[in-house]
């Protein structure tokens, strides 16, 4: 009886979208016909932070398939310059073409004969994909054109003719380049059938606008949230903490650009602020980690080191407020405004006194040191109307909400961007969230409620004020799993002499995913257990020149943060 309730119940919902047995039996064959090609391609890519150049280097040439295709075809039939040649060609079709046109007598023979490579290259990506998913990909205006040159090949002499006719055309009606291009962009897509971004798209590198612009045009993608990507979130949420620490990170990489000139964040009284309040101090500990010499001068080098350190004293005393209000997070260990002997130049860090290399506060009050000047607190609302306001901003933030998470699993694997919150003895660690007290999967479950809930509710402060609170969390907290630290020393490292006090611990996930039985534990957590399966996280470089390996756990656990910024 139960079984035939649910025969019933599948069949009304097959109802819904097939009227009769025929199509049913139709889609059937189909699916398990595409169960039985290939996987399509995924690459992975994780801890991009900005370098366009790099990401978009890799997209090209879809991270060495392309490459490889073209030496498995034409290996044997063509010099390894031509080979190279027609690589770069389909990384880069537009500046490829203007070179070949200065360098080449005989265009017409080059079309022709590059034409013909062209399709033979898309006929090997494409060929482990169904020919409506490769026809859904092809380039309007093209698309019946390389459908009929794709599907042509061993038909006999007519369609011979008929194939050569159609690169003739080609190049007699001056659309080769056209054609080029599609062609090549079309390879360019079936060589990546999908992209996973496991996280920190945001600061250090130049250009995040061009990678979020990037990656909302990609056909196919999925992103694991990073703690500098929860950051930015949080500072378009109104977090003061999130916006002042993403500031002061733009200053450290001089990436100032980013945010006034690639998404209009008005830092001007920001500025007059710090060459007023610092106009006598160089600011040395606070010069930009990468600077241009030859776009700016020395002068200019010195403004972001004034904006660098008024908005890091900013940052302190917001954090500082945040850390009291939640004792539940347990920070308390980054209260150190007020462990200053502001006279004697020394700070007392867990019983012992160190040097300060900088003693100039002149807007800290050593009787309330987490306490914003006045024109502080002007210049942090400002700055958070101009967070909240940003058109471009809100698009990109708004893009990540729609196709971002904490972790994801795709295809029998465990996508996530730093670590699972464990234990020594390998247990998961136990939490306090807002109330409730979680591990494991649960953990990250309520993660990914509260990162949505901080958004979606942004404008009402009484109700997301704990939620944005703790974005800020998940940038820098001991226990977030987007983070994965102790602490972050970031004070220590701008003001104490002594280096002991700037070491960040790692959580005890990263020396526990050497043992492949915790991959196992880790995977099951999550409900997977397929003997084929793997957990993939970024977060941490691999120091592979100190002999560390990517490939951990007996090949369970691969870490892909490999040093692109």
């Amino acid at each position: 009886m139960e079984e035939s309730k649910k025969l019933k119940r599948h069949l009304n919902i097959l109802s819904k979208q097939y009227s009769n047995i025929e199509q049913v039996s139709e889609e059937i064959i189909n699916l398990q016909a595409i169960l039985n090609l290939p996987k399509g391609t995924e690459l992975f890519l994780s801890d991009i932070h900005g370098e366009y150049g790099s990401f978009s280097h890799i997209l090209n040439n879809g991270s060495g398939i392309i490459k490889n295709k073209i030496e498995g075809i034409f290996s044997n039939q063509i010099t390894e310059h031509e080979r190279r040649s027609l690589a770069t060609l389909i990384y880069y079709p537009d500046e490829k073409l203007a070179l070949v046109k200065k360098t080449n007598e005989d265009l017409a023979e080059w079309y022709s004969i590059t034409l013909y490579r062209l399709i033979e290259v898309v006929r090997e990506v494409s060929s482990k994909y169904t020919r409506s998913k490769v026809r859904k990909a092809m380039p309007k205006g093209f698309d019946y054109i390389i459908d009929e040159l794709l599907h042509l090949q061993g038909c006999g002499p007519d369609k011979e003719t008929y194939y050569k006719q159609i690169i003739s055309s080609i190049v007699e009606l001056d659309r080769a380049d056209e054609f080029i291009v599609a062609i090549s962009n079309l390879i360019k897509r079936m060589a990546i059938d999908h992209l996973h971004v496991i996280g920190d798209i945001f600061d250090r590198g130049p250009n995040a606008k061009l990678v979020m612009n990037t990656l909302m045009k990609f056909h196919s993608l999925d992103i694991e949230l990073g703690n500098h990507d929860v950051l930015w979130m949080g500072a378009t949420c109104g977090s003061k903490a999130c916006i002042a620490n993403v500031i002061r990170i733009c200053s450290r990489y001089d990436n100032i650009d980013t945010l006034e000139e690639g998404y209009g964040i008005n830092i001007r009284p920001l500025t007059t602020f710090a060459l007023k309040t610092y106009k006598d101090d160089e600011c040395e500990k606070f010069m930009p980690k990468i600077y241009d010499y030859n776009k700016y001068i020395r002068s200019d080098e010195i403004s972001i080191a004034k904006i660098h350190k008024a908005i890091s004293i900013i940052q302190f005393k917001l954090e500082g407020k945040i850390i009291k209000e939640h004792p539940e997070y347990k920070m308390e260990d980054r209260l150190l405004l007020d462990k200053i002997d502001y006279k004697k130049g020394t700070i007392t860090i867990e019983n012992k006194t160190y040097n300060l290399n900088d003693i100039n506060f002149p807007t800290i009050n050593p009787e309330k040191p987490y306490d914003l000047t006045k024109e502080e607190e002007e210049i942090i609302n400002r700055l958070q109307e101009s967070f909240k306001n940003s058109e471009t901003l809100n698009k990109h933030i708004s893009f990540l909400y729609s196709k971002a998470s904490i972790y994801k699993c795709f295809n029998s694997n465990l996508l996530f961007h730093g670590c699972v919150p464990m234990e020594a003895n390998g247990s998961f660690s136990k939490i306090d969230i807002l109330g409730e007290t979680l591990s494991g999967k649960e953990y990250f479950d309520h993660i990914d409620k509260i990162v949505r809930k901080a958004y979606s509710e942004r404008e009402q402060i009484d109700k997301s004020k704990d939620a944005i609170d703790f974005m800020w969390y998940l940038w820098c907290g001991p226990k977030s799993p987007l983070f994965g630290k102790n602490k972050a020393a970031t004070f220590e490292r701008y003001f104490v002499i002594n280096k002991e006090t700037h070491k960040e611990y790692k959580n005890a996930y990263f020396t526990l995913i050497e043992e492949e039985k915790i991959c196992e534990k880790i995977l099951k957590e999550f409900g997977i257990e397929s003997k084929n399966s793997h957990i993939i996280n970024g977060h941490m470089p691999v120091k592979e020149k100190d002999g560390e390996s990517p490939i951990k756990a007996n090949g369970k656990l691969l870490v892909i943060d490999r040093w692109i910024c």
